[in-house]
């Protein structure tokens, strides 16, 4: 399509030349998309953009690991029900299937005036579009004496890999009469059941051993829990002796942490763990901090019709990073976001038809051998760009043994689709 000048201003008086701000890219040999961030939503993100661009689109994704172990599924690894191995995965057939350039480096900065991102070996990736899908970063001193240098010794384990195969082997190592303390973290985080799914684990790994004086200790900030009643129930009827929930009313508040000694100090009492597991709170990845894309929340504000940052509109922001408004941050969240972000990409760079942005989440949590359940929703956005939910269901109390297996079935399928569609 060509315009003389005259049809250009005239489109412009309308407002009508934005459906044609991306012909100038279509210029160049190819549009450049950088990726940071190998996850949930970054893979996603990168393998759909390469694959429905058909070659037209190069793109890069920038991840500072060579193997990407998922979060989502790890407390299944410390209760004995899957290997590490199964929850490590390779970057290589992205690069080998889907011609996506995988660079194993750390992005340091976004130069949104210059459009590169800035690596730490001091070379820099350009873009016309990018897609930040960093994570999330922890807040080490929002706990009392807490650190990184603690969390070698009291791991908090919420972003996997070598912190999952540190909280492993101090679970294993446990004897009977030794205990597990957790400090929960507060609002908003990534995976909201995940913390009482994993002190279920924890407190099935102490059954199976056959300890009858070792208890798991869960110290809260919140006064309530995702899926609490369904939680409550499990552990009444599974680990009634084994696990006891604090929250801030009853405990007072953390005082501090002694990761040496395997102490947590509330107003209450001080609590000793041979294992200690502090999840402090969180915010969005490094990155997008220090490229200017969060506000005051630590998160990213995104437009949720297509996950395009509200701070700048060659940047698309997605999964914990982001504040998605009525969607949780879970590993089906960032992929649903995604796929959303990698439409309008696409519809930036290569005027290909946009639809209206759906997303669904469902989060399994499983609380003992065979006894799954689950809570998500269907979202969309509205006239605001804020994600907002249309449909929810969630696992009712009571169930049958029948219905619970094969809701921890179905999550098993899922882990294996989800990951296949991260990866390929």
């Amino acid at each position: 399509m060509k315009l003389n000048r005259r049809q250009f201003n005239a489109l412009l008086a309308t407002g009508a030349a934005t459906a044609i701000a991306p012909l100038p890219l279509m210029g160049q040999a190819k549009p450049k998309v950088v990726v940071i961030g190998g996850g949930a939503g970054g893979a996603t993100a990168a393998r759909y953009l390469a694959k429905d661009g058909k070659g037209e689109i190069d793109v890069t994704l920038i991840e500072n690991s060579k193997t990407y172990t998922t979060c989502f599924y790890s407390n299944l690894y410390f209760g004995g029900f899957r290997s590490f191995e199964s929850i490590t995965h390779s970057y290589d057939t992205l690069a080998s299937d889907f011609g996506v350039k995988v660079v194993h480096g750390y992005a340091s900065e976004i130069d949104r005036n210059g459009k590169n991102v800035k690596m730490q070996d001091g070379s820099s990736i350009p873009y016309d579009r990018v897609v930040v899908a960093p994570g999330i970063d922890l807040q080490y001193d929002s706990v009392p004496g807490y650190s990184e240098e603690a969390a070698e010794l009291a791991p908090h384990a919420w972003q996997a890999g070598s912190q999952s195969t540190l909280l492993k082997n101090q679970l294993d190592a446990l004897t009977d009469g030794q205990n597990v303390v957790m400090v929960a973290p507060p609002n908003p985080y990534r995976c909201p059941p995940g913390p009482y799914e994993r002190a279920s684990m924890m407190a099935h790994l102490i059954k199976a051993k056959g300890f009858k004086n070792s208890r798991v200790t869960i110290l809260d900030v919140k006064p309530k829990f995702s899926k609490q009643g369904l939680f409550t129930e499990g552990w009444e009827e599974h680990y009634a002796d084994i696990i006891e929930w604090l929250p801030p009313e009853i405990h007072g508040g953390i005082v501090s942490v002694d990761a040496k000694a395997g102490l947590v100090e509330t107003d209450l009492d001080t609590f000793e763990g041979a294992v200690l597991n502090v999840i402090p709170a969180m915010k969005a990845g490094a990155i997008a901090s220090r490229s200017g894309l969060t506000d005051d929340s630590g998160y990213c504000p995104v437009d949720g019709a297509s996950m395009r940052s509200r701070i700048d509109n060659n940047v698309f922001v997605i999964g914990d990073a982001c504040v998605a408004g009525a969607m949780p941050k879970s590993g089906f969240s960032a992929n649903s976001q995604a796929k959303v972000a990698a439409m309008n990409v696409r519809g930036d760079l290569l005027s290909s038809k946009v639809f209206p942005a759906r997303f669904a989440n469902t989060c399994w949590s499983l609380i003992s051998t065979d006894n799954g359940v689950k809570v998500g929703a269907q979202y969309s956005a509205n006239e605001k760009g804020e994600i907002v939910a249309d449909a929810k269901f969630i696992s009712a109390a009571g169930e049958s043994a029948e219905l619970r297996k094969t809701t921890y079935e179905e999550s098993i399928g899922w882990y294996d689709s989800i990951t296949a569609d991260m990866f390929g």
